[in-house]
């Protein structure tokens, strides 16, 4: 298991200092500037949600239209009027996002992008407590939104981030693993939720300058991919029905 005590207990000094070292030096981009929130697009209706961190807000582009959230409104307005919001922010762990939704006044959305873990990852969260607290926000998105369909990326393989130092960088890695394989294996128990490997080559061109966050070809491509599945769940939708 990942939360191995004798392998953090041996590792925790050095852990601790790189971690320490890897704040101060890594360059705090902000997030994209922009609407949050907004409808565009015509043709049947869709309510889209867009959940998370750093990554969500858009850290390492300029705009929202370069980040994840402009760029799903804008591929799948071609064909549907789309009403979305973006409710991200740097630094979010689940528990806190579970805690911003609670706060919330309640409106409906048909589905919801999820983009969470990093920080618990490396907020030393422990896996047993994550996976409940994914189940808490898959609870609270169905009863209090009526979501339908709750599409939950990947973890990025912190292992390869150029940002992290050794030991550091291995050990984080190995913990988002262990995130990504039993939040796939928690998924498979609930219809609504869908597991999304979002991979894409941590090269140049597709991290930001800071090392760690996606550059605009990489959410270029992580909306490629949910745009894909959402295709998906709507063509499975409308042939059962």
């Amino acid at each position: 298991m990942i939360d191995d005590p004798v392998i953090t207990v041996l590792l925790a000094p050095v852990l601790i200092t790189q971690g320490v070292y890897t704040r101060i030096v890594t360059p705090k981009l902000p997030e994209a500037e922009g609407e949050r929130a907004g409808e565009t697009g015509a043709g049947k209706p869709l309510k889209l949600l867009i959940l998370g961190d750093s990554a969500a807000a858009g850290v390492g582009v300029q705009s929202q239209h370069q980040a994840l959230s402009g760029q799903l409104v804008s591929k799948l307005s071609i064909d549907r009027l789309i009403e979305w919001r973006l409710e991200a922010e740097t630094g979010l762990k689940t528990s806190d996002t579970i805690k911003k939704l609670e706060q919330l006044e309640s409106f409906q959305v048909d589905i919801v992008i999820v983009s969470l873990g990093v920080n618990d990852v490396t907020g030393n969260v422990k896996l047993k407590t994550w996976l409940v607290l994914q189940d808490q926000l898959r609870s609270i998105l169905v009863a209090k939104f009526g979501a339908k369909v709750i599409l939950l990326s990947s973890i990025p393989p912190m292992e390869r981030f150029p940002s992290l130092p050794q030991p550091l960088r291995w050990y984080l890695g190995r913990k988002s693993k262990a995130f990504n394989s039993e939040l796939l294996r928690q998924t498979c128990d609930f219809s609504e939720l869908k597991y999304m490997d979002i991979s894409f080559p941590l090269e140049e061109g597709f991290i930001a300058k800071d090392g760690f966050h996606p550059s605009g070809m990489a959410y270029d491509h992580w909306s490629d991919l949910i745009v894909k599945e959402i295709r998906q769940k709507l063509h499975d939708i409308k042939a059962s029905t």
